[in-house]
């Protein structure tokens, strides 16, 4: 331990995850931001630039805005960042299938400003495999995902030295139910495929100095020893990894770079204002070790399980940051855990269990090769999880204990949430409108032109995006093309047609849908859907993993459905019930239609369920638009729902 009158630590980056609206009122909210002492920009896209959709498709309704900022060209991309000089700054951008495209307008916009591309300094997320496990946006099949991943890796070799080109995300396969051992493991298997690919697309003499510029973003939840063992233990794998398998000698390209934000899954709708305490302690497993310390955290508002927070949220949240860094003596002194035997035991039995699951990816082929198998897995670990938390032997205080709580005065006046005006969305696509017909129409049809022959031969898609991107393309078209070269791809769902084993406890359930089903003359039918672009799928996987255990004829299809998708699906199957889960504060507008449309196709007496992150006010409408029930982060209690929906459908005396 050193002596606490030596020099202190930088600390870490002070980053809040932000972006919303516009991307005028997103550049005002950075600005204020960084005045506050943020020292580094997280930016959130809104799920139709994630996936590759302008803001005037249709799958893009009621999504514009709603979860970070559209972003549809160049015009957009120099609003968002003006008045920031972007060599200056430290960017995260959370992006993933249209990450290419994203740096390209950010590197176009750098040029604008006069700034030496080469001295640009941040991240791309850029990491498809957890899409397809956890998240949802992906757009192409794997393996050309990850061409595209190694792509921007080369690129950035030559043109952009300081930039992350990758960033591998653990933090949603937590968020899907990993446990540590899986987190460690999939994360690690990710990073291996793209460093295998990667290998072929450099010079040998570059590829050391790559394998240092590979970041990682994690998660931390509230079992905040194990989660300060986990970042100890991802610490000595990735040194072992890029000693062993990749020959790397120089110490300073085996570290563990990592960015961070807490666990806004534990994150609670009942006592919000617990999650104050959740996010202080999850920030410390972080921050605390020294030699796994985080290079960036980024930390959730307390009111996320009920919406958008706003700016005094965040701001609250990055207080939190500050006052660690700069008001306690943490950073005054060396690693407080070196030589401590339970937190040594603990890690290498972490690294012990992801070695033992890598060693199983590998035999499959990787992470590529193995992919259905992890989300199974996740969606299994997953469903091990809430059963714990409904049978009260994992304890979340507010939720299954100590219930009774007084009024939060947090949440009075404007309910403790931003609310994005409706009318922001009609306003960017009228932009976009504008942006399309006031640019040279033959230099777009050169430059996709250009885009599409470069995807076709398979060289780096990066030069022709950049030269897309000056050319007024926008983020449709330039996705149109990967669409069209690539293909489109609908990933696994983790939920089998087969019921598991386990069955413990749900006997009344299964008896209520045997008898329910007797009375309907056939099984009990549940069509699950999400319309929308919305791809947090764990509630609808968890919800359909339920029902089919209880012995309901499930239908889940997965992600990004439109509602007259779904409402074709529900007439295809004779549905008894319908579920839809929305996490993107798109339900009013997507449930409006889906309901219109089942009245439309006769289907008005088919019962429709709603789950989402879904304000009471907003509940009340959905239910004026017909729907039966409306379930949000606080309805924890699968079984209960399961009978409920068995009532809905056979309106008997059941038991549960």
């Amino acid at each position: 331990m050193t002596n606490p009158s030596a020099r202190k630590d930088h600390p870490w980056l002070f980053r809040t995850y932000a972006g919303h609206s516009t991307a005028a009122a997103s550049n005002e909210l950075y600005r204020a931001n960084l005045a506050k002492g943020q020292t580094g920009l997280s930016v959130a896209f809104d799920l139709p630039t994630q996936t590759g959709y302008d803001s005037d498709h249709e799958l893009a309704r009621g999504e514009v805005g709603k979860v970070g900022v559209p972003v549809c060209h160049l015009g957009d991309m120099r609003a968002l960042f003006l008045g920031i000089p972007l060599d200056q700054m430290n960017t995260s951008m959370t992006i993933n299938a249209t990450a290419p495209w994203l740096l390209a307008l950010y590197i176009a916009v750098a040029e604008e400003q006069g700034a030496d591309v080469s001295a640009l300094q941040g991240t791309v997320q850029n990491d498809l495999v957890k899409e397809y496990l956890s998240r949802g946006t992906y757009i192409c099949p794997p393996k050309p995902s990850l061409r595209l991943i190694t792509d921007v890796a080369a690129y950035t070799a030559e043109h952009l030295p300081k930039w992350n080109p990758m960033n591998v995300c653990s933090y949603h396969l937590q968020e899907a139910g990993a446990t540590p051992e899986q987190e460690l493991a999939y994360a690690l298997a990710t990073a291996i495929a793209v460093l295998d690919d990667l290998r072929g697309k450099v010079a040998a003499v570059d590829f050391p100095a790559m394998v240092g510029r590979i970041s990682f973003f994690v998660n931390a939840g509230i079992r905040f020893v194990t989660e300060l063992c986990k970042m100890r233990a991802f610490t000595e794998l990735w040194d072992e990894i890029c000693r062993d398998r990749y020959g790397i000698t120089e110490a300073k390209y085996r570290r563990f770079r990592y960015g961070v934000q807490v666990n806004s899954l534990g994150l609670t709708e009942q006592q919000p204002e617990n999650n104050v305490y959740r996010i202080l302690l999850e920030m410390l497993a972080v921050t605390l070790s020294k030699n796994a310390r985080a290079r960036a955290v980024q930390l959730p508002a307390w009111n996320e399980a009920l919406g958008l927070p706003r700016p005094w949220d965040q701001q609250w949240s990055l207080r939190m940051q500050q006052i660690l860094a700069y008001e306690t003596d943490l950073l005054e002194y060396g690693d407080l855990f070196d030589g401590n035997p339970v937190v040594a035991a603990k890690v290498e039995a972490l690294k012990q269990g992801a070695r033992d699951e890598l060693a199983t990816l590998d035999a499959m082929g990787g992470a590529i090769a193995a992919i259905e198998y992890m989300k199974g897995r996740l969606v299994e670990a997953n469903a091990e999880r809430l059963a714990r938390i409904e049978a009260c032997e994992t304890t979340v205080v507010g939720v299954n204990r100590w219930q009774a709580s007084e009024a939060s005065p947090l949440t009075a006046g404007d309910g403790g949430i931003l609310v994005v005006d409706p009318g922001v969305e009609a306003e960017q696509v009228a932009r976009l409108n504008a942006w399309r017909s006031g640019r040279d129409a033959e230099a777009v049809a050169a430059a996709l032109a250009a885009l599409r022959k470069a995807a076709t031969a398979g060289q780096n898609i990066m030069p022709a995006s950049v030269a897309a991107a000056k050319a007024g393309v926008t983020t449709g078209e330039w996705a149109g093309v990967m669409r069209a070269v690539h293909g489109e791809y609908r990933g696994p769902t983790g939920v089998s047609v087969a019921p598991s084993n386990r069955t413990e406890g749900l006997e009344p359930l299964r008896a209520a849908v045997d008898a329910a089903s007797a009375r309907l003359g056939r099984r009990l039918k549940f069509v699950v859907g999400k319309p929308g672009l919305d791809g947090h799928s764990n509630g609808a996987e968890q919800i359909a993993f339920r029902a089919r255990d209880c012995g309901m004829d499930i239908s889940y299809e997965g992600i990004r459905l439109t509602p007259e998708q779904i409402v074709a699906r529900a007439a295809e199957e004779q549905a008894h019930v319908v579920g839809l889960s929305i996490l993107s504060g798109s339900h009013l507008p997507l449930i409006a239609e889906v309901m219109q449309r089942m009245r439309a196709a006769g289907l008005g007496d088919v019962p429709v369920v709603v789950g989402g992150i879904i304000p009471e006010e907003d509940a009340a409408q959905l239910r004026a638009f017909g729907v039966a029930r409306v379930y949000t982060p606080k309805d924890f209690e699968l079984n209960r729902i399961m009978a409920e929906l068995v009532e809905l459908v056979s309106p008997a005396p059941t038991a549960a």
